[in-house]
């Protein structure tokens, strides 16, 4: 790795005081020496988080964004105000190995068409488990569904090594993304409009339309409690998901099979909301029909986003969208780990 080139750790943080003792320490010892410089960009916190940092943490640089601009703005915000050839975006909920950042950094000097790469990310409280949020590389199936190796849907595998070998992925986690800056700041970076969740797999959508590659890096481990900002089943979630991932579709589906893609998962939707109403989840129902009608209600910006970028698109087909339902292989055929789905993205 060139010794010029300069990375920066950027944690985003919004009240988050309470993680600091447990989670920045281990990225302060295993970020030394690697010309790196640790940011946290805070995000209108109304906890003592700036205090408390400059009071424990003087080594790390602070940022204050002054109000909560939500993740995808928030990250925006400050990366536009860093320089730096490397960003990594790191949860203020992420404990890191030694020597997490070389193997990763390695990607970009090696292959100029990588511009995102992913640790292997396991739990923290159960670290013989992979992790939710991107677990060993993110995948995608045709309806938008997203899932990794080592997480299908809920169903978290345990780590026994087997997936050891460095590969392409889909989409690399927001819980610790290592990207270009050049590019992430050319690519007009994270879509605000999505404000949290499924933002950064919009991004590697985009980027792979335009001829990048995404990688995963399994000598690189990140241990990631999860739930930090909203916890899993939380309604706001249950929106935000179902609302960008109608979002993210849109973007970037490709013409041939759009329409057929996009009305099967706006059924699949309703499916999902009336399961929510039957389970008596009346909020996630509610969530689901909010989700809808925020998709429906921003039609015209989204017909303006994706007309731009089917211009910037070169390839159309990637070997790292899943052709079939993940939804029917888990249910249907309860095939709940990644090594059963017939699915060799390599």
């Amino acid at each position: 790795m060139s010794k010029e080139k300069k990375i920066a750790v950027v944690i985003l943080n919004w009240n988050g005081v309470e993680l600091f003792p447990d989670f920045l320490p281990s990225v302060i010892e295993n970020s030394s020496g690697n010309n790196t410089e640790i940011i946290i960009a805070d995000n209108g916190s109304t906890d003592n988080s700036l205090d408390y940092l400059k009071e424990n943490f003087p080594e790390i640089t602070r940022l204050d964004l002054k109000q909560n601009y939500g993740f995808a703005k928030g990250y925006n915000m400050a990366l536009s105000q860093i320089e730096a050839d490397y960003f990594v975006l790191l949860n203020s909920d992420v404990k890191v190995d030694k020597n997490w950042i070389h193997p990763c950094i390695e990607h970009f000097e090696q292959d100029e068409k990588v511009v995102a790469v992913q640790p292997k990310v396991l739990s923290y409280n159960q670290p013989e488990l992979f992790e939710y949020a991107g677990a060993a590389g993110g995948f995608i199936d045709k309806f938008g569904y997203p899932f990794c190796r080592g997480r299908i849907l809920d169903y978290c595998e345990k780590d026994e090594k087997q997936y050891e070998k460095s590969s392409e992925i889909f989409w690399a986690t927001g819980a610790c993304m290592f990207v270009r800056a050049e590019v992430f700041k050319n690519s007009g970076g994270l879509d605000a409009d999505f404000w949290a969740h499924m933002e950064e797999i919009d991004l590697c959508w985009r980027l792979k339309n335009q001829g990048y590659k995404i990688m995963y890096e399994p000598k690189s481990t990140i241990y990631h409690l999860g739930g930090g900002s909203l916890e899993y089943g939380n309604p706001k979630k249950v929106f935000l998901n179902f609302r960008n991932n109608l979002y993210m579709l849109y973007k970037n589906l490709p013409k041939k099979g759009f329409c057929f893609s996009l009305l099967t998962r706006l059924v699949l939707d309703g499916v999902a909301a009336l399961k929510f109403l039957a389970g008596g989840e009346t909020k996630a129902f509610g969530a689901v029909l909010k989700a809808h009608r925020d998709f429906y209600k921003n039609l015209g910006a989204l017909r303006k986003k994706r007309k731009e970028l089917v211009q910037l698109s070169t390839v159309n087909k990637h070997e790292q969208m899943f052709d079939k339902s993940i939804m029917w292989q888990f249910f249907i055929q309860k095939k709940h780990k990644f090594a059963n789905l017939n699915f060799n993205p390599e």
